[in-house]
């Protein structure tokens, strides 16, 4: 019985592209892991980066991500999940699904505050990933703009 409070297939491409464009944009793996609470009813995805083993900095938020049945998305940094073995990793934030009228998404940090709520999931995200195109150029360069402004100032 699926949850009442599940991604749909888009939201879950969105996160997938929203982790590939973490990894590019850190230039390490970023993982963006799915995780179902049927006790509760609702799904949220974590994104975290892996720990090396010899990191052990105690303030770093903790979370295990991947493991057996784990739903990862997007191209998964490159990493190898087949094994099922989970990663310690460092926890960056999540997003979860929620019944609140006006505030599907919820954003929580990696102290587990509630940092923000939106009904849209692109609002949440750290980049513009949507499915609209990109906006057309006009064709003119930055700097002909300046030409507008009359000659410089002699003194």
């Amino acid at each position: 019985m699926p949850l009442p409070l599940a991604f749909t297939p888009d939201e879950t491409a969105l996160l997938g592209r929203t982790a590939d464009a973490l990894c590019a944009y850190l230039g390490k793996p970023v993982i963006a892991e799915v995780v179902a609470e049927p006790g509760e009813g609702f799904e949220w995805v974590l994104f975290a980066i892996p720990l090396d083993p010899a990191d052990t900095d105690e303030d770093i938020a903790h979370v295990q991500a991947g493991g057996p049945d784990a739903r990862i998305l997007g191209s998964q940094g490159g990493l190898n999940f087949s094994d099922g073995t989970p990663l310690d990793c460092k926890f960056l934030w999540a997003i979860q699904l929620s019944d609140q009228k006006d505030a599907r998404f919820v954003k929580v940090d990696a102290q587990g505050e509630e940092i923000g709520w939106s009904e849209t999931l692109e609002e949440l995200l750290p980049f513009g990933l949507g499915d609209e195109p990109a906006p057309e150029q006009d064709g003119r360069d930055d700097l002909e703009d300046d030409d507008d402004q009359g000659p410089p100032e002699t003194h």
